[in-house]
Protein backbone atom coordinates (compact mmCIF):
# COMPACT_ATOMS: atom_id res chain seq x y z
CA UNK A 1 0.00 0.00 0.00
CA UNK A 2 1.02 3.63 -1.13
CA UNK A 3 1.62 6.22 1.28
CA UNK A 4 1.22 8.93 -1.42
CA UNK A 5 -1.29 11.32 -0.62
CA UNK A 6 -2.59 12.80 -3.86
CA UNK A 7 -3.53 16.65 -4.06
CA UNK A 8 -6.63 17.41 -6.07
CA UNK A 9 -7.46 20.66 -7.30
CA UNK A 10 -11.33 21.03 -7.74
CA UNK A 11 -11.82 23.83 -10.27
CA UNK A 12 -15.23 26.14 -11.33
CA UNK A 13 -15.64 29.56 -12.27
CA UNK A 14 -16.66 31.32 -8.99
CA UNK A 15 -15.32 28.90 -6.47
CA UNK A 16 -18.77 28.99 -4.79
CA UNK A 17 -20.47 25.28 -4.82
CA UNK A 18 -19.66 22.48 -7.49
CA UNK A 19 -15.92 22.68 -7.02
CA UNK A 20 -16.41 23.86 -2.70
CA UNK A 21 -18.54 20.43 -2.74
CA UNK A 22 -16.08 18.45 -4.81
CA UNK A 23 -13.19 19.33 -2.11
CA UNK A 24 -15.57 18.44 0.72
CA UNK A 25 -16.68 14.86 -0.82
CA UNK A 26 -13.39 13.84 -1.66
CA UNK A 27 -11.61 14.95 1.89
CA UNK A 28 -14.47 13.19 3.54
CA UNK A 29 -14.20 10.54 1.32
CA UNK A 30 -10.48 9.99 0.11
CA UNK A 31 -9.67 7.85 3.10
CA UNK A 32 -6.29 9.48 3.91
CA UNK A 33 -5.10 8.61 -0.22
CA UNK A 34 -6.26 11.87 -0.82
CA UNK A 35 -6.30 15.84 0.01
CA UNK A 36 -8.91 18.15 -2.09
CA UNK A 37 -8.74 21.75 -2.58
CA UNK A 38 -10.98 23.80 -4.58
CA UNK A 39 -10.29 27.19 -6.50
CA UNK A 40 -11.95 29.76 -9.34
CA UNK A 41 -10.82 31.55 -12.05
CA UNK A 42 -13.07 34.30 -11.05
CA UNK A 43 -13.98 33.62 -7.40
CA UNK A 44 -17.30 35.21 -5.87
CA UNK A 45 -15.79 35.98 -2.54
CA UNK A 46 -18.41 33.50 -0.57
CA UNK A 47 -19.49 29.76 -0.78
CA UNK A 48 -23.16 29.44 -1.48
CA UNK A 49 -24.88 28.49 1.66
CA UNK A 50 -26.91 25.30 0.15
CA UNK A 51 -23.57 24.15 -0.09
CA UNK A 52 -22.56 24.47 2.99
CA UNK A 53 -25.36 23.71 4.60
CA UNK A 54 -25.15 19.56 2.45
CA UNK A 55 -21.06 20.22 3.09
CA UNK A 56 -22.41 20.36 7.25
CA UNK A 57 -25.33 17.32 7.03
CA UNK A 58 -22.22 14.91 6.06
CA UNK A 59 -19.96 16.51 9.15
CA UNK A 60 -17.39 18.26 6.67
CA UNK A 61 -16.39 20.67 8.84
CA UNK A 62 -16.61 24.29 6.88
CA UNK A 63 -15.50 26.44 9.16
CA UNK A 64 -12.32 27.17 6.79
CA UNK A 65 -13.98 27.26 3.57
CA UNK A 66 -13.52 30.52 1.59
CA UNK A 67 -14.08 30.99 -2.28
CA UNK A 68 -10.27 31.83 -3.01
CA UNK A 69 -8.82 32.16 -6.90
CA UNK A 70 -6.77 29.43 -8.39
CA UNK A 71 -4.24 31.93 -8.26
CA UNK A 72 -3.09 30.59 -4.93
CA UNK A 73 -2.18 27.74 -6.56
CA UNK A 74 0.25 29.07 -8.89
CA UNK A 75 2.58 30.18 -6.02
CA UNK A 76 6.05 28.51 -5.58
CA UNK A 77 4.98 27.46 -1.63
CA UNK A 78 1.58 26.26 -2.78
CA UNK A 79 1.24 22.39 -2.76
CA UNK A 80 1.55 20.47 -5.66
CA UNK A 81 -1.04 19.54 -7.35
CA UNK A 82 -1.56 15.35 -9.15
CA UNK A 83 -4.78 16.41 -10.30
CA UNK A 84 -6.59 18.90 -11.58
CA UNK A 85 -10.27 18.84 -12.81
CA UNK A 86 -12.81 21.73 -13.58
CA UNK A 87 -16.74 21.24 -12.55
CA UNK A 88 -18.17 23.87 -14.95
CA UNK A 89 -18.60 24.17 -18.28
CA UNK A 90 -17.13 27.82 -18.08
CA UNK A 91 -13.75 26.88 -16.51
CA UNK A 92 -13.58 23.66 -19.24
CA UNK A 93 -13.53 26.27 -21.48
CA UNK A 94 -10.76 29.11 -19.47
CA UNK A 95 -7.45 28.64 -20.22
CA UNK A 96 -5.80 27.43 -17.19
CA UNK A 97 -2.45 28.37 -15.57
CA UNK A 98 0.37 25.97 -16.21
CA UNK A 99 0.57 23.93 -13.18
CA UNK A 100 3.33 23.22 -11.77
CA UNK A 101 4.63 19.69 -11.79
CA UNK A 102 2.18 18.94 -15.24
CA UNK A 103 -0.95 17.34 -13.28
CA UNK A 104 -3.14 15.34 -15.25
CA UNK A 105 -6.35 16.95 -15.94
CA UNK A 106 -9.86 15.93 -16.38
CA UNK A 107 -13.16 17.56 -16.80
CA UNK A 108 -16.23 16.11 -14.75
CA UNK A 109 -19.38 18.58 -15.57
CA UNK A 110 -22.32 19.10 -13.71
CA UNK A 111 -25.29 21.49 -14.42
CA UNK A 112 -25.19 25.06 -12.34
CA UNK A 113 -27.24 24.21 -9.16
CA UNK A 114 -30.58 26.50 -9.51
CA UNK A 115 -34.34 26.98 -9.00
CA UNK A 116 -36.55 29.52 -8.85
CA UNK A 117 -38.50 28.37 -5.38
CA UNK A 118 -36.56 27.16 -2.41
CA UNK A 119 -37.89 23.98 -2.30
CA UNK A 120 -36.18 23.81 -5.95
CA UNK A 121 -32.91 25.23 -4.98
CA UNK A 122 -32.55 22.69 -2.53
CA UNK A 123 -33.15 20.10 -4.79
CA UNK A 124 -31.20 20.99 -7.53
CA UNK A 125 -27.93 21.71 -5.21
CA UNK A 126 -28.67 17.77 -3.61
CA UNK A 127 -28.75 16.64 -6.88
CA UNK A 128 -25.31 17.53 -7.71
CA UNK A 129 -24.08 17.00 -4.42
CA UNK A 130 -25.01 13.67 -5.29
CA UNK A 131 -23.65 13.09 -8.56
CA UNK A 132 -20.14 14.55 -7.26
CA UNK A 133 -20.41 12.08 -4.39
CA UNK A 134 -20.91 9.31 -7.48
CA UNK A 135 -17.96 10.20 -9.08
CA UNK A 136 -15.24 10.76 -5.79
CA UNK A 137 -16.48 7.46 -4.80
CA UNK A 138 -15.16 6.03 -7.99
CA UNK A 139 -11.66 8.17 -7.71
CA UNK A 140 -11.44 7.19 -3.97
CA UNK A 141 -12.21 3.34 -4.59
CA UNK A 142 -8.80 3.08 -7.25
CA UNK A 143 -6.41 0.96 -6.37
CA UNK A 144 -2.84 2.18 -5.78
CA UNK A 145 -1.68 0.02 -8.60
CA UNK A 146 -4.16 2.50 -11.16
CA UNK A 147 -3.07 5.75 -8.97
CA UNK A 148 0.45 4.85 -9.50
CA UNK A 149 -0.04 4.38 -12.88
CA UNK A 150 -0.20 6.66 -15.89
CA UNK A 151 -3.93 4.73 -16.93
CA UNK A 152 -5.16 6.92 -14.25
CA UNK A 153 -5.07 9.73 -16.64
CA UNK A 154 -7.71 8.35 -18.54
CA UNK A 155 -9.37 6.70 -15.40
CA UNK A 156 -10.15 10.12 -13.93
CA UNK A 157 -11.69 11.22 -17.38
CA UNK A 158 -13.99 8.13 -17.75
CA UNK A 159 -15.17 9.27 -14.65
CA UNK A 160 -16.02 12.76 -16.05
CA UNK A 161 -17.62 11.19 -18.85
CA UNK A 162 -19.87 8.53 -16.89
CA UNK A 163 -23.78 9.07 -16.46
CA UNK A 164 -25.09 10.69 -13.76
CA UNK A 165 -28.62 9.63 -11.90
Amino acid sequence: MSNKVYNVLFLCTANSARSVMSEGWLNMLGKGRFKAFSAGSHPSGQVNPYAITLLNEIGYDTSALRSKSWEEFEAADAPHMDIVITVCDNAKGELCPIWPGHPLTAHWGYEDPHGETEEEKQASFRKVFLQIKQRVLLLASLPDEKLASLALKDVVRDIGESKLD
